[in-house]
């Protein structure tokens, strides 16, 4: 697998970012972690846009992005025209909007999901595929928001 993932958090999501990079690189991903590094306050738009633009440019097929509920930096990242990213706190969400929505990235917010839960999401989102379909109309509509 050759694929690559993005992965950003603000200070909040740090450590469980970091857990689930090591998770996903030992399933065969190359992960392109934009950090932060440091536990100094952070603002979650900035991480979540870097990460955003990474996928929307194409130079990483998905991106996971965190911060402390997830919701603030899922919102940054769906500015950038061509993401489709939602928050997941379950497996089955995750799952669906991959098969459903074509979602290209994943929020996840450290403060509502432990790290075991957080990997089952990120494993439901990795081994989800669009279904297209009369998912793709739906998600086209999506698409022509942003024109």
């Amino acid at each position: 697998m050759n694929q690559r993932i993005v992965l950003s958090s603000d200070h909040a999501a740090i450590a469980l970012r970091q857990a689930v990079a090591s998770h996903i690189a030992a399933k065969g991903w190359t992960v392109v972690d934009i950090g932060p590094t440091t536990p100094e306050s952070t603002p979650y738009p900035k991480h979540g846009e870097a990460a955003a633009r990474l996928v929307a440019s194409g130079d990483c097929d998905l991106g996971i992005i965190l911060c402390g509920t997830g919701q603030g930096i899922m919102m940054a990242a769906n500015k950038i025209k061509g993401i489709r990213c939602g928050v997941c706190m379950d497996t089955f969400s995750a799952r669906m909007i991959r098969q459903h929505n074509n979602a290209n990235m994943l929020a996840l917010g450290a403060r509502v999901v432990g790290e075991g839960l957080a990997l089952d999401i990120v494993d439901a989102f990795l081994g989800a595929a669009f279904e297209g379909g009369r998912h793709a109309a739906r998600v086209e509509m999506i698409a022509m928001l942003e024109a």
